[in-house]
């Protein structure tokens, strides 16, 4: 058990350490890499952590990019008109919220097909956000301060790297703990779990299911779209149509991939914003696109350290690892910039062919509920 609850903090640690290799060898300035990985991470942690607590309770909503862009349009005219991003924030978690309330009451009331009106709810939120949008393209939201804690922020490297963050990295993490310890250590999250594995057994006992599920998508759509208000207040403090740009589907990949647990879907999330901003930065060094493959290696060698007991496998995934890297470094190969864009995408679906091969893993995993539908009896 101890060495199991080492696994998560010593991995996390090898890839910071790799991440800060990586940037000295090709010339950058590492501090800088990992502050860029952790603004692009903030709205996929959030997305994705949303997502995760409405699985959890068994309901499967493939609208996450949908809720996002309505809470990056919302979160941005609010901050415009009011001069307030904290208002912004506000408003795009309520517009997230309520677009997931409509997906919410379609499948919980009048029991449509999840997966058919999730989908729906992404179209209708690219369409509604483009829509509200056009009168706000070219403008300049508010400015989000930073918390430059004094004295904390002026220590070289550990103060750029964990005190001089805005305020949402830090209300992130504290939802990671916060939905750690409600899933785990409270009643509330034991009864939402229950209704995710069995909503039949937990109705039978006089819960109430489709409340307590309308709860869970609510919550995921306030936290998808105060993920979209991040994207368009702080990571790119503009609005753009489409700016999401997919970031909702990565989202639902990185929920698979940490196994519906909170913190490996923190460590997901940045390990998939790792891959954003590498493949920017590859762009800008004009570096071997097979950094990018070793990159590749190194999150599955990650992903089934945790979750295989191979020990041949893990053997060739971090040989394939080391001898990628070995070559990238031996022998330079150009590639257009069109191609390292496709990256975090071509790592996404990747990484869910992988994982639907091992369908008992994923099995065991997944709430037992998850995309079925409750008629309620009695």
């Amino acid at each position: 058990m101890k060495t199991a609850a080492l696994t998560q903090p010593i991995l996390i640690v090898t890839a910071l350490v790799t991440l800060a290799l990586f940037a000295l060898f090709s010339g950058l300035d590492p501090v800088l890499l990992a502050v860029s990985i952790i603004i692009a991470a903030q709205p996929l942690l959030l997305a994705a952590l949303g997502e995760m607590v409405v699985e959890k309770s068994g309901v499967l909503n493939l609208g996450v990019e949908g809720m996002m862009i309505i809470g990056a349009i919302c979160g941005f005219a609010a901050a415009v008109e009011t001069g307030s991003p904290a208002l912004g924030f506000l408003a795009g978690a309520t517009g997230g919220a309520a677009l997931a309330l409509i997906f919410g009451l379609l499948t919980q009331y009048l029991l449509s097909n999840q997966v058919a009106t999730g989908l729906a709810l992404t179209l209708f939120g690219l369409g509604l956000a483009a829509l509200i949008g056009q009168s706000y393209a070219g403008i300049k939201p508010p400015p989000f301060p930073k918390l430059d804690l004094p004295g904390l922020s002026d220590i070289p490297v550990i103060g750029p790297l964990f005190f001089s963050h805005d305020a949402m990295v830090y209300i992130a993490l504290a939802l990671v703990i916060g939905v750690w310890l409600f899933l785990g250590r409270s009643r509330p999250g034991l009864i939402l779990r229950a209704v995710g594995e069995n909503h039949d057994a937990a109705h039978s006992l006089g819960y109430n299911v489709i409340l307590i599920r309308l709860a869970a998508i609510a919550f995921g759509g306030a936290l998808a779209g105060l993920g979209g208000a991040y994207l368009s207040l702080v990571r790119v403090p503009q609005w753009n149509e489409g700016m999401t740009a997919g970031a909702g589907w990565i989202a639902l990949a990185i929920v698979v991939f940490g196994a519906w647990r909170p913190w490996r879907v923190m460590l997901g999330a940045y390990l998939f914003g790792g891959v954003t901003i590498l493949q920017l930065n590859l762009q800008a060094a004009n570096l071997t696109p097979l950094w990018l493959l070793a990159f590749g290696f190194f999150l599955f060698a990650i992903w089934r350290t945790l979750t295989s007991r191979r020990p041949l496998e893990l053997l060739g995934l971090w040989l394939a690892t080391v001898l990628t890297a070995a070559i990238a470094a031996k022998y330079p190969i150009s590639i257009q910039s069109q191609y390292l864009s496709m990256t975090p995408y071509l790592v996404t679906i990747i990484v869910l062919v992988v994982m639907s091969a091992d369908r008992l893993a994923a099995n065991l995993n997944a709430p037992a509920s998850l995309g079925r539908v409750f008629h309620k009896t009695g």
